[in-house]
């Protein structure tokens, strides 16, 4: 699965005040509008830029290809509980047979014998297997998730967000991206 970026939208990577990326999925990108507004409004540096600019009667400026707020953002230590997330915490992949097609979510521990909508009881599924199981207990249908479901870290997320990367990345934000990568000598 990735995240279709356009080249020639030139969108800006943007990074926390301690240059590492907002989010990496989706990748924290801003129009080339939204980075020009925030460079006037002294919301942020530029970092790196493209080779195109923009210009006006009585201006002209190279487009940012790489912004960082001045402001440090705190990322949440929480993230929220959506169907996005739970995909991402479970690699967009079926817990159960392992595919990567047809995602919904799945109650472990079924809604109708008490189990709940939450990060320690929901899956990703694929429809066949989210059928096939049904309303049983994993026991009673013999599926059973290939991890246990749990409540995931924001490092967690960004990690999984790693193993995703959009169709395009501009090599002007490559500095900025996966840099726990061994480094070549």
């Amino acid at each position: 699965m990735t995240v279709a970026v356009s080249p020639d939208s030139l969108p800006a990577l943007v990074l926390n005040a301690d240059y590492r990326p907002l989010s990496y999925y989706p990748l924290s990108l801003w129009s080339w509008q939204d980075a020009i507004k925030a460079v006037f409004l002294d919301r942020v540096n530029i970092v790196a830029e493209y080779e195109h600019a923009v210009s006006s009667p009585s201006f002209s400026m190279r487009l940012p290809s790489v912004v960082c707020l001045k402001a440090y953002v705190k990322p949440s230590r929480h993230p929220a509980f959506t169907r996005f997330n739970v995909f991402l915490r479970d690699r967009f992949q079926c817990q159960y047979c392992g595919t990567h097609e047809d995602l919904t979510f799945d109650h472990v521990v079924p809604r109708r014998c008490g189990g709940e909508t939450t990060w320690e009881n929901v899956v990703a599924a694929c429809s066949p297997c989210n059928l096939r199981k049904g309303g049983m207990m994993p026991a009673q249908a013999k599926m059973f998730p290939m991890q246990k479901p749990f409540p995931p870290t924001v490092h967690d997320l960004h990690n999984n967000g790693r193993l995703f990367p959009p169709n395009y990345l501009h090599e002007s934000w490559m500095d900025y991206l996966y840099w726990d990568v061994e480094l070549e000598p």
